[in-house]
């Protein structure tokens, strides 16, 4: 079911945790690949040093400051795109939830193609199912996401690229963790990533940062 845009139309550290077991999928000319996520990343405003928006509106950025459920795709690295769902923000200001891991639920065989970007060259091992959306790169070219889908709106039936309820996975069912966020200089040590405990498809940075992980409700 497509999740109503109310949904973010809250503060992105509520929203955070509560998208862990929700779905994107993105439906191209290619096919559809849908990814179940288990690791998220909650960015604030103004108020947030590591926020693309803390220095105010730019035409990068521009898509933060409009409405809620929308993605926020930014190049990083100059190799990279990730994604990122809109939230409500301060007056403003603007807030967003960087989507950093899931499980592939649909799709897999083209999202290996595009992780691969092409066949597997001989005596190559495959990509690991766990390691085909592990990492917010890794999941937008599963998903086939870059700048054009900037601005695009997740929570209109019919859009190419959107964003479901949970789907009712038992073994989602587990202890959400929260700790410090990984790849900003600034202000890391805020404990707005959220994950589920042991899941195989959070990223790698999990083991560098995780201390003294502290249990929240979802």
């Amino acid at each position: 079911m497509l999740i109503p845009r109310d949904f973010f139309a809250r503060p992105s550290v509520k929203v955070a945790p509560d998208l862990l077991g929700c779905v994107l999928e993105h439906e191209t000319a290619d096919g559809l690949v849908a990814v179940e996520l288990t690791e998220v990343e909650a960015y604030a405003g103004r108020s947030d040093p590591a926020s693309h928006a803390y220095r105010g509106k730019t035409r990068r950025n521009a898509v933060m400051f409009g409405p809620p459920g929308h993605a926020y795709v930014y190049f990083t690295y100059g190799m990279h795109f990730c994604v990122n769902i809109v939230c409500l923000g301060e007056e403003g200001s603007a807030s967003a939830v960087l989507l950093r891991a899931g499980k592939v639920i649909a799709g897999e065989e083209l999202a290996r193609a595009r992780r691969t970007r092409g066949p597997v060259p001989e005596g190559r091992a495959a990509i690991a199912p766990r390691d085909l959306a592990r990492g917010p790169a890794r999941l937008c070219q599963a998903l086939g996401i870059d700048r054009s889908q900037d601005g695009a709106d997740l929570v209109s039936a019919g859009a190419p690229l959107r964003m479901l309820s949970r789907t009712g996975n038992p073994a989602r069912s587990g202890k959400i963790l929260t700790g410090p966020r990984v790849g900003v200089s600034t202000a890391a040590e805020i404990p707005w990533r959220f994950w589920y405990d042991g899941d195989p498809t959070v990223s790698v940075y999990r083991a560098r940062v995780l201390r003294q992980p502290k249990p929240v409700t979802p």
